[in-house]
């Protein structure tokens, strides 16, 4: 039975906002800020490791991080979060990532999917859980995006299997969960391995994001705010937002 007290707040712990004058200028300043905290943990354990989120907020920031002078070939992607579609599917986020942040230097880094078509749901997960566990967790750099109903990875508000992937003590990287709209089956990055990476940023644009931000502040409820799993944790979170 997964532990439902964290699903009430007590507190906010700290948390960074920075304000850009424009989206391209938030793009590059988080490019140049997720690429010097990579070269960071390359010259302190000589590897890096990075998650980061589909959808089409990020992918000016994921270009830019892409063109980034890295040794790239040292650097493991995944993903915050992926739909349970193949990898050439115009909603797979493996392919905007493959189309967006490898499209330049960063080619040379090794990304790792979420799911995998051509096996078993069960055995999918299964496989790619151990490789998080072996060659990317716990994440150097973690980069989310927020909705307008407060959800960060697969993290919904009343989504089916919501409540074991915000355990705080689950010992699943990955599970599945089918977000509540339209019932899409989704794999999700848990609550622990959010809440553990070295860095966590959240980017997000626009009043009705900024909106969000503040109802998810005000709210003592992850069940009802999941984006709260990253603005409690432990560690510090930044916050990065343009008009």
């Amino acid at each position: 039975m997964p532990n439902l007290m964290p699903h009430v707040m007590t507190q906010v712990m700290p948390m960074d906002m920075i304000v850009a004058e424009s989206r391209g200028a938030l793009a590059a300043r988080l490019a140049a800020e997720v690429a010097g905290e990579l070269r960071h943990a390359l010259d302190t354990h000589g590897r890096a490791s990075l998650a980061v989120p589909g959808g089409t907020t990020p992918g000016p920031f994921l270009e830019r991080l892409g063109a980034e002078p890295l040794p790239w070939e040292r650097v493991t992607v995944t993903l915050s979060d992926e739909r349970c579609v193949p990898a050439d599917h115009p909603r797979s986020n493996y392919r905007l990532v493959a189309a967006t942040l490898l499209a330049g230097p960063a080619r040379a880094a090794r990304l790792v999917p979420l799911y995998d078509p051509a096996l078993p749901p069960e055995e999918s997960l299964a496989v790619w859980s151990a490789e998080l566990a072996r060659a990317v967790l716990p994440l150097d750099v973690c980069v989310l995006g927020m909705g307008d109903d407060l959800h960060t990875a697969s993290l919904f508000p009343g989504a089916a299997g919501l409540a074991a992937a915000l355990d705080p003590a689950g010992e699943h990287p990955l599970l599945p969960v089918r977000a509540p709209a339209d019932g899409e089956r989704r794999i999700t990055l848990t609550a622990p391995c959010l809440r553990a990476a070295g860095h966590v940023h959240l980017l997000i644009q626009g009043t009705a994001k900024r909106e969000a931000l503040d109802r998810a502040l005000a709210s003592r409820s992850v069940a009802e705010a999941p984006v709260r799993v990253v603005l409690d944790r432990p560690g510090r979170t930044t916050v990065w937002y343009a008009d």
